[in-house]
């Protein structure tokens, strides 16, 4: 199983990226990018390979989405760069969709590395203390907590200087509200997966 949980991680991690470009509106209430819809679900998944697997497996996990998007960035840049064919009319389409600017990029790869290997360090603290008992508990404390920092760090290295601290501070908030709802939301899957895992792999289960 956890290699289908890191393939499906990593996938995830490449899909947000893609859609990040388009954002949409929660009523008039919030302006989010496309992305969150899909990262938020990135947590619960490096969760469960740290309740099941350990702290360790946990952070190879985080380490290979990392190395994964810096190449996908590399590859996304050189196919951009390739000269497009007569019959490919939609070069601009494809550059606006799939490049962004460099301190944006910067700033979604330093909240990455820092909001997942916190929520890595933060769960395995928790379920150090409580066995495999309250998994609710680690599972939100250590994701609403990592979710707070990913999104400060992100929207503060994109967008600190290019708008009043009052608008940063507001985009802060109403990104973290949605991502604090989804992280409740998405603690069935948690329990769910976690189940599957201990039922199919007890020996692997208990080593974790």
């Amino acid at each position: 199983m956890i290699l289908y949980l890191n393939g499906i991680f990593v996938g995830l991690l490449i899909l947000a990226n893609i859609v990040a470009v388009k954002l949409f509106s929660v009523g008039s209430f919030a302006m989010l990018p496309a992305a969150v819809i899909v990262y938020v679900f990135t947590y619960p998944l490096i969760d469960v390979i740290v309740e099941v697997y350990g702290k360790k497996e946990g952070q190879r996990t985080v380490q290979a989405g990392l190395i994964t998007q810096v190449l996908a960035l590399i590859f996304i840049s050189i196919t951009i760069q390739l000269p497009a064919a007569p019959v490919f009319t939609e070069q601009t389409s494809f550059e606006t969709i799939l490049s962004g600017s460099f301190r944006v990029i910067l700033a979604s790869l330093i909240s990455y590395a820092v909001s997942q290997n916190l929520d890595v360090y933060v769960f395995n603290r928790l379920k150090a203390k409580h066995g495999q008992k309250k998994l609710w508990l680690r599972n939100n404390a250590s994701t609403m907590l990592s979710q707070l920092v990913d999104t400060s760090i992100f929207i503060t290295i994109a967008f600190i200087g290019t708008m009043p601290i009052t608008v940063l501070v507001g985009l802060i908030f109403t990104q973290y509200i949605f991502k604090f709802i989804a992280s409740i939301l998405t603690t069935p899957i948690v329990y769910l997966l976690v189940g599957i895992i201990r039922k199919k792999e007890p020996t692997t289960a208990l080593q974790g």
